[in-house]
């Protein structure tokens, strides 16, 4: 055990540097405006880059969790209406400059567009899948051949079965031999798509706790002299700091449309990236393994990795090749990511000032983000190997491997099984959870 934590140190330490000598937060924003999207940037191209298997090895088993593709706002009032309304009462009181009516006809368009289309998955959030599969089926054909059963499980959300569709759509057009199974039931949603009062405290509690830090991002006042000729209405009428984040809310999710309508432009780029920084520490403290709640959060994807282990188990005893596949959501992928502790997920801090020196949430989440376990054997060799990739890019864990980023199943599990029970023990409602459902 010493071992291990001396190279996990070590791990961390070469993470750390290698993320000082490369782009910072602020260059990779600036270079790329909508990584300031954060939760809601479009699913980047993977760069391809695959480490070759150890020799006598082939890709028999795939187990993954994604996201859902990129989506419409869900918050009908907040995140359309309540912009609107403002903007247009400011227009008939002619307050307006031509930039806030720009701003007005742009709000209107989206809101107009979404309209009864709330949370629901876009043509763009489609093609996310449909290319997710389609890569998956050439880097790893062996698993995807002749009549190999796909099980494909979704939450009850309709973007998540429609994201599951779109990927098993595109496997079955491939090869038209794969045979399938599809559900999306409440019966599986202890997993699928956990929450409880626990956690659900947690979050209020870390969020009232760094409620003056996530404000200190939030400069409106440029904004709000672009966009308005009296500043005396502005200090009437409107809530400066909730308007230009209902905007930035909509300009980072743009990017889930079709559309040429942009409100980046709007901004300046360190606007942008201050309320990325914002978003950045929201999320860290909700999900990741922050010490103000004791790095307890991740657990609440205690059953989601358990399911993980046990389906694996199951689906490593059979001949044939086969794949899991599940469909859910960022605010279940994100701590499941940290809880695995894949590349810099599971980094630990609470200079929250500074998080984004090395936990930038883009790098975990986008629309369509995915963790994908790929499991190799051997004819000769009765080792099984494993390689867990979160958006298609090959990960490191803190498990002892002479051939990372390939890791001994056993190893792997023995590590999550013996985590999960050593972290359990410290939550009696994720342990009365798991203890009901056994």
């Amino acid at each position: 055990m010493k071992g291990m934590k001396y190279f996990y140190g070590l791990l961390m330490l070469l993470c750390i540097t290698l993320s000082i000598h490369a782009q910072t937060a602020q260059e990779e924003i600036f270079e790329n405006i909508n990584l300031a999207g954060g939760n809601y940037y479009a699913y980047p191209t993977p760069s391809g880059k695959h480490t070759a298997p150890p020799k006598g090895y082939a890709p028999f088993y795939l187990s993954h969790y994604a996201r859902h593709g990129s989506r419409f706002l869900i918050n009908e009032e907040k995140a359309y209406n309540e912009p609107v309304r403002v903007l247009k009462a400011a227009d008939k009181a002619d307050v307006l400059t031509g930039a806030g009516k720009q701003i007005l006809i742009i709000t209107d368009s989206m809101a107009n567009m979404a309209r009864k289309r709330y949370g629901e998955l876009t043509p763009v959030g489609v093609r996310q899948h449909q290319g997710i599969a389609e890569r998956m089926y050439q880097d790893y054909p062996q698993i995807f051949r002749k009549k190999a059963h796909i099980d494909a499980r979704s939450t009850i959300i309709i973007r998540c079965i429609l994201s599951m569709t779109s990927q098993c759509l595109q496997l079955k057009e491939l090869n038209p031999q794969l045979t399938f199974s599809y559900d999306a039931s409440e019966h599986d949603m202890y997993y699928m798509n956990y929450s409880d009062d626990f956690f659900s405290a947690e979050r209020k509690k870390n969020d009232k706790a760094t409620k003056d830090l996530q404000r200190k991002f939030v400069h409106p006042e440029r904004l709000m002299k672009v966009m308005f000729k009296d500043m005396n209405y502005v200090e009437e009428h409107i809530d400066s700091e909730n308007l230009m984040i209902a905007l930035f809310e909509m300009a980072r999710n743009m990017q889930s449309h079709d559309t040429g309508l942009d409100l980046f432009s709007f901004f300046t780029k360190q606007e942008c990236y201050d309320l990325w920084k914002r978003d950045n520490i929201r999320w860290y403290i909700r999900s990741a393994a922050t010490p103000l709640s004791d790095g307890q959060l991740p657990f609440v994807e205690a059953n989601l990795l358990e399911n993980i282990l046990n389906t694996a188990d199951t689906c490593l005893t059979k001949k044939e090749s086969s794949a899991t596949l599940r469909f859910g959501h960022e605010s279940c992928l994100l701590p499941l990511a940290c809880l695995m502790e894949l590349g810099n997920c599971g980094y630990q801090t609470d200079d929250l000032e500074n998080l984004h020196e090395v936990w930038r949430a883009y790098k975990f989440f986008p629309m369509a983000s995915n963790i994908q376990l790929v499991f190799y054997r051997h004819k000769k060799n009765p080792d099984i190997l494993v390689k867990i990739l979160l958006n298609e890019e090959e990960q490191m864990i803190p498990v002892e491997s002479d051939m990372a980023p390939y890791y001994r199943w056993k190893d792997v599990e023995q590590y999550y099984r013996t985590k999960l029970d050593a972290g359990l023990k410290h939550l009696p409602a994720v342990e009365k959870m798991v203890a009901d459902i056994i």
